[in-house]
């Protein structure tokens, strides 16, 4: 039945925890974090340098017995303000609100598809701050057609993809990228679900200001919606 809520139709899109990440990692192995700007210890960093995030987070991963740190959805950062492509030409028209989910884990873990699709785009988006390598999967569940992505890949992620290729939920689409192609960040993988592509390939916003921030989240829902790790 087609549903006019899309974050109710996309919590109705799986039933139980949907791994993007390496199978051999299971939903106790996952664990949350706050990278917000209430944050102490992410806030008094004089250069929040990848190697610096890195090694907070390694550290808060075991001392909770984890492997995987996860969250960010709606969540305000400053760790955005070292790179201009967040600046805006007011403060309100800066981004710094992060409307995708981040998985934290060594470079080189295996990045899986959620849902079965084909691949939409693809891109290398290079520059300091930015995404690194991208992939953009389309889904069709029922009427809906949506979409989601996934950023700071590695440069072999992209290099033998095709367009319109079939993808099944579970297959490995990539790997994480390191610090030197990722746009500069600690490792990880940012997932986010789009609704309205509105037109982009390889590439799409995943932190929003505050004055658009309310069709963001419309259009870009919690992507735990679907995954199920809480």
């Amino acid at each position: 039945m087609f549903k006019s809520n899309f974050a109710e139709f996309l919590k109705d899109c799986t039933n139980e925890f949907t791994p993007v990440l390496d199978k051999t990692f299971a939903k106790k192995d996952f664990v949350h974090i706050d990278l917000s700007e209430t944050n102490k210890d992410i806030r008094e960093m004089p250069i929040p340098s990848a190697i610096a995030v890195k090694t907070f987070i390694d550290g808060y991963v075991a001392s909770k017995k984890a492997k995987v740190a996860y969250g960010g959805y709606n969540e305000k950062r400053t760790l955005y303000q070292r790179s201009v492509i967040f600046k805006g030409e007011t403060s309100p028209s800066s981004r710094n609100i992060h409307i995708g989910l981040d998985f934290w884990c060594d470079a080189g873990t295996a990045v899986l598809a959620a849902l079965e699709g084909t691949v939409h785009s693809f891109k290398e988006n290079e520059g300091f701050g930015n995404y690194g390598p991208t992939i953009i999967l389309e889904h069709i569940v029922g009427d809906r057609t949506f979409y989601t992505l996934y950023g700071h890949l590695s440069k072999d992620s992209i290099k033998k993809l095709s367009f319109g290729q079939i993808v099944e939920a579970g297959d490995k689409i990539g790997t994480l990228g390191s610090h030197k192609v990722n746009g500069d960040y600690a490792p990880h993988l940012h997932f986010q679900v789009i609704k309205d592509i509105q037109g982009y390939t390889g590439d799409y916003p995943g932190v929003a200001s505050a004055d658009k921030l309310d069709f963001y989240l419309d259009n870009c829902p919690d992507p735990n919606l679907l995954l199920k790790i809480d």
